[in-house]
Order: structure tokens, then sequence, then C-alpha cells
């Protein structure tokens, strides 16, 4: 079983008025390209077969794998597969700020060892089951909010009134800044990560405005420290010293740039997938010993990320060449459709046991916000089905989803009952 939805109306792929039509999977896959966001299971598949490691010139040149064995290997080659850049689009020089440090924009994610190993240590604390309990509460409270607000209605868009609105609340509560910004803060992280992966002066603006906030916050909190996220990372110490205020500003970044598209994409996903499969909803609904292994799979079925890793120097892996500055797209995606590894992995199996997926990545640059984004999920999901146990698809050629390194449904329309 593969699931698809029609992006026909994809406001990143409207943005493009001309593209060149797909004819080769191996040597010109497009990540943006309407057919691949409707269905990119299908062509994981015809490569896997064929191509497994992929390439394209589009967006500057990327190489794409596919295999789980391949994606567990490539993680490891540590730093010869760099993570200095994890978005696969490059900005050019003439666009990124001038006034660089030296420490990286979003450490530890896109930082190599040694700077990636002490930057992970300092913010790992913090995203403990302990350390995230505080915030389960606070979610619990705000999905109830959020579905008070549409329940009356007899229907919503899942995306856009719902799964779009928790994580950026989560992580501001989280930071201790403003809530009432989510919608300048979907509004950042879209342009960023999605509108301006095609659109290089649109992603720097929204780069800086980022940074511009988050060093205001930070400055803030160094005279008027409070008990939130940033204050404790202003006052986080490495080797005797507290981490520098470019570093702070960096993990902030992170927090809200990787810590919302990606949760709300698996939240969205989620919703999309039992709104248009009544049986695996209907289970749901009525077997709570479920939940545990239908979250899994919700994860490994419908990972959202796909990070990107630079060659530092010429290298040989699985009969290619990866020459020095190639881009290759880490496919945990992918992977995690791997018939290799999984059993029926084109199948959502809600009681699957044996769940090796690698939606959070794998190796030395696992997320460290993965507590916090399985928290997040299932009070979503759990909040959603104790009020709405039976919804479906309204329209579902209206569903739209992102296309790039993230994937998920940016318009979900659905009825209840």
């Amino acid at each position: 079983m593969t699931d698809t939805a029609d992006t026909s109306t994809n406001p990143v792929t409207d943005a493009v008025p001309e593209r060149c039509p797909v004819t080769d999977l191996a040597t010109d896959y497009d990540m943006f390209d309407p057919d691949y966001l409707r269905d990119p299971f299908s062509a994981w598949a015809e490569l896997r077969d064929t191509c497994p490691i992929a390439h394209t010139e589009r967006y500057g040149g990327s190489w794409l794998p596919t295999k789980y064995d391949d994606l567990q290997a490539m993680a490891k080659m540590v730093p010869v597969l760099s993570s200095k850049s994890p978005i696969v689009i490059d900005m050019p020089e003439a666009l990124v700020d001038s006034d660089a440090t030296g420490y990286n924009a979003a450490a530890p994610i896109s930082a190599d060892p040694p700077e990636q190993s002490w930057t992970r240590r300092a913010l790992l604390p913090h995203f403990t089951p302990k350390a995230i309990g505080p915030q389960t509460e606070y979610t619990q409270r705000l999905c109830n909010d959020l579905i008070d607000g549409f329940i009356g209605d007899g229907g919503c868009d899942a995306a856009v009134d719902y799964a779009q609105q928790i994580p950026p609340r989560v992580i501001a509560h989280k930071l201790g800044v403003d809530e009432g910004m989510v919608d300048d803060f979907i509004e950042w992280v879209r342009g960023l990560l999605e509108l301006g992966l095609q659109d290089p002066e649109l992603r720097a603006k929204y780069r800086k405005i980022i940074r511009a906030f988050f060093a205001a916050e930070v400055a803030d909190r160094r005279v008027n420290p409070r008990d939130d996220l940033i204050t404790a990372l202003c006052q986080t110490e490495v080797d005797g010293e507290f981490l520098p205020d470019e570093v702070v500003i960096g993990m902030c970044n992170l927090q809200l740039v990787a810590g919302i598209d990606t949760t709300w994409s698996s939240i969205g996903s989620a919703l999309w997938h039992f709104a248009g499969h009544d049986d695996d909803r209907r289970r749901l609904a009525t077997e709570p010993e479920l939940w545990d292994t239908a979250m899994e799979e919700m994860l490994r079925f419908y990972a959202p990320v796909t990070m990107a890793r630079n060659a530092a120097e010429d290298i040989e892996y699985g009969g290619v060449t990866f020459k020095k500055g190639d881009k290759i797209l880490m496919n945990f995606p992918g992977a995690n459709h791997d018939p290799d590894i999984f059993e029926n992995a084109g199948e959502v199996v809600l009681d699957r046991q044996r769940n090796r997926h690698i939606a959070f990545g794998v190796g030395i640059h696992r997320c460290a916000g993965s507590n916090l984004a399985r928290m997040e999920m299932e009070v979503a999901l759990k909040a959603w089905f104790e009020r709405i146990p039976e919804f479906t698809l309204s329209d579902p050629d209206a569903v739209t989803w992102c296309g790039g390194q993230i994937r998920g449904p940016r318009k979900l329309p659905v009825v209840f009952g």
C-alpha cells in the first residue's frame, strides 16, 4: 500500500513558473517535483532496485541514498561527510552575514566534532524525559484549547488550525519567549526552510530576522534571568566558561527552526493518514494498547526530515565517488521504507513490533529533541482522538504537501463525524 496525496497546488512548487520534467530519477531527481511530493515512496522503491544512490544536478547538485544500511554507514562517516551545511541548497556568500564569529549557526546539528560534541553535551540535559516533563501539561492544555476553537464547526484544516499551531507554542513556552508570536515564528520557519529553499534572498532575510530576535532575547537574559531554556543556556558552563552569546543564539535558532516544522509535519502526516484510512483510525480509537507502536509506525512511515551532508574530501562509497564539496541528502525517510529491513515496508502496521526506524536520524547527530517531539506528537494525537474519534478528508484533492528537505501536509481539510 502506498499512500499519496495531491499536491498540485503546493505553494512551494507554485512559486516556480517553469519546471523541467524528470525523465530519469537516477540522474535527475527533483525534491520539489509535484509527483515526488505526492508519492516519494514509489520513487525510493524504484531507485533502490535500479540506482540506490541517485544523483541530480538540480539545485546545485546532490546525491540521494535510499537504502537503510547505506544511511547507517554514511551517518558514521564523520567528519569526511560534514554536517556544517545541513541544507542542501547553499546560500550565496553575498547573502551570508559578514559578522560571523566562527561559531556554528545552529550547533550541534550543523557542526562537526569537536564543536558538535561539547555543544550537544550542553544541550542534551534540557531534553531528557525528566526535563520535558513540565511541558506535557502545557501541551495537553494547549491542544484542548485549540480543539475548543473549531470542534463546533464540524471540520477544520487539521494542518493550519491544529498541527501547525502546537510546536511553535511549545517551543516558545520552553524558550521563554512570547507565545503570541506564533504566526511570526511560522512565517520565519517557512521562509527559511520551505519557501526560502528556492529563494536565497528570502532565506537570508528570515535567517537574519531569527538571529536578531534571539540575540535580543539572550542579551536580556544575561541581565534579567528567568526560569526558561534561554536563561539555562546562558548559565551553562563548558570547561569553566559560560557559553558564548553566539553559541546560545545558535542553539535557540536550532530549537525554533528544527523543532517546529519537523514536528508539525509529523503530527499533520499522522492526521492525514488516519483521516484517509478508516480501519486504522477506528483501531487506534478503540484499542488504546496500540498507541506506543502506532506512534513509532507513524514516525517510520511519514518521517519528515532529510538532512544534508557535505563531502569534505573525495570519497568512494557504494560504487559512486563523492567529490569534495558534493552534497549528500541523508534520506532517512527513504531508509525507513527499505524492505530489506522492514517487513511489509510499504504498509502502515499499527502494531509493528520490530521497528528500528531512523526518523530522528542516526549517529552523533541523532535528534537531540526527539523526546520533546515524541511527547508533542503523542499528546496532540491523543487529545484529538479523545474528542474527535471520527474524521475524514473533506476534499482529498485540496491536500498540499511541503517539498524540499521536510515533508508534511500544509493544507489538510477534514470533516468530523
